[in-house]
C-alpha cells in the first residue's frame, strides 16, 4: 500500500520549533558549569583580596590590625613625602639593576653557547642551575660571600692586593650587592627561555643568512636576536614584575638597611604590616595598591613600546 499525499506531507514536515529556545539556554548553562570552578578560584584569590586591600587602605586599625575607623585617602596623602619618594627611587634603581643585566647576561650566555660544538647541553644545564635554588638558600650562600668578617669575595680581593669592599654594610654598595644576587638567581630562568627560543628558530633561516655572508657577531645581531624578539619581550616583562616584587633576598641579606638604603616598596609594605609589631595594615594596603599601579604602568609601557618592535614569525 503506497502512502498518500497527506502521509508524505507529514513525513516531510520539520520538527517542532520548541528546541530553538531551549538549546541556547542549555549551552549557556553548560558553559557556566565549566567556568564556575575557574570563576570561583579567580574571585576567591584575586577579586576578594583586591577588594579587601582597597577597604583596608581607607581604614585605620587598632593595635592588633583590626580596622576600626574610616580615614579615606589619608594613607595615600601620607605617602606624598620625601621618605616615600626615596623608597620609590630605590625600587626603580633596584629594578633596572636587576632587569637590564639579567636579560643582557642571559642573552650573552645563550649566544656564546651557540658557538660551542660539544657539551652544549651540559653547559646550558650548568648556567640554568641557579634557577633550581630557592631564594632563601641562594641568599644564605651570598651572605657568606658578602660577610664582612670572613667574606669570600673580600678574601679574593685581599690576595689580589685590593681594598676590601663593605658589600652589605655600605649605603652605596648594599643595593647593588642585593641586585647582583637577584641577577644570579634569575639568570638560569633567562637562559632556559632564550635557549628554547633559539631552538625554535628554523635552520633554514640561519643557513640562508650564512649563504649571504652573515657569520659570527653579525649573524647573532642581525638574525638571531631579532628572531628572539618574543622571548626577550616575555623575559623583560616577567623580570620587571619579579624585580618589583623581590623580598626574600632583601630580608635575608640586609633587612632593608643600612639606613633604609635597600628598602624597596615591597619591603616597606612588610615593615608597616608585620615588622616591629606595628600591624599598620591600612598604610601597608595603600602601599600595596601603589605597587599594583606601578606594575600595571610598567607593563602597559612595555607592551606599548617594546612589543611594537617584536618580530613574530
Amino acid at each position: 500500500m503506497t502512502p498518500g499525499p497527506v502521509s508524505e506531507r507529514r513525513a516531510a514536515s520539520p520538527p517542532p520549533p520548541t528546541s530553538k529556545r531551549t538549546r541556547p539556554a542549555r549551552d549557556a548553562t553548560l558553559a557556566w558549569g565549566f567556568l564556575a570552578p575557574s570563576v570561583l578560584v579567580f574571585a576567591l584569590f584575586l577579586i576578594y583580596p583586591l577588594g579587601r586591600t582597597v577597604y583596608l587602605s581607607m581604614h585605620g586599625n587598632d593595635i592588633i590590625g583590626r580596622p576600626n575607623r574610616f580615614v579615606g585617602l589619608s594613607h595615600f596623602a601620607e605617602m606624598v613625602s620625601p621618605e616615600f619618594g626615596r623608597i620609590l627611587l630605590t625600587t626603580l634603581v633596584f629594578t633596572l639593576g636587576v632587569v637590564v643585566p639579567g636579560v643582557v647576561g642571559a642573552l650573552a650566555v645563550v649566544l656564546l653557547l651557540e658557538g660551542v660544538l660539544r657539551g652544549q647541553r651540559i653547559l646550558r644545564g650548568a648556567f640554568a642551575l641557579p634557577f633550581a635554588f630557592s631564594v632563601a638558600s641562594a641568599s644564605v650562600v651570598f651572605a657568606v660571600f658578602y660577610s664582612p668578617g670572613n667574606s669570600v669575595l673580600n678574601g679574593i680581593l685581599y690576595r689580589m692586593g685590593l681594598d676590601q669592599v663593605p658589600w652589605l654594610t655600605s649605603q652605596e654598595m648594599a643595593l647593588w650587592s642585593v641586585a647582583i644576587t637577584t641577577v644570579w638567581m634569575n639568570l638560569g630562568y633567562g637562559v632556559l627561555v632564550l635557549a628554547a627560543g633559539i631552538g625554535a628558530i628554523p635552520k633554514e633561516v640561519n643557513e640562508a643568512a650564512r649563504i649571504d655572508g652573515a657569520t659570527g657577531p653579525r649573524l647573532a645581531w642581525d638574525v638571531t636576536v631579532p628572531m628572539l624578539g618574543p622571548q626577550l619581550f616575555f623575559l623583560i616583562v616577567i623580570s620587571t614584575i619579579n624585580a618589583l616584587q623581590s623580598f626574600g633576598q632583601i630580608h635575608i641579606l640586609t633587612g632593608g638597611g643600612p639606613v633604609g638604603s635597600t628598602t624597596t616598596l615591597v619591603y616597606s609594605i612588610y615593615q608597616d604590616a608585620f615588622a616591629y609589631g606595628t600591624s599598620d595594615f591600612g598604610r601597608a594596603s595603600a602601599q600595596a595598591l601603589v605597587l599594583l599601579a606601578v606594575v600595571l604602568v610598567c607593563t602597559v609601557i612595555q607592551f606599548g613600546v617594546i612589543e611594537r618592535k617584536v618580530h613574530y614569525s
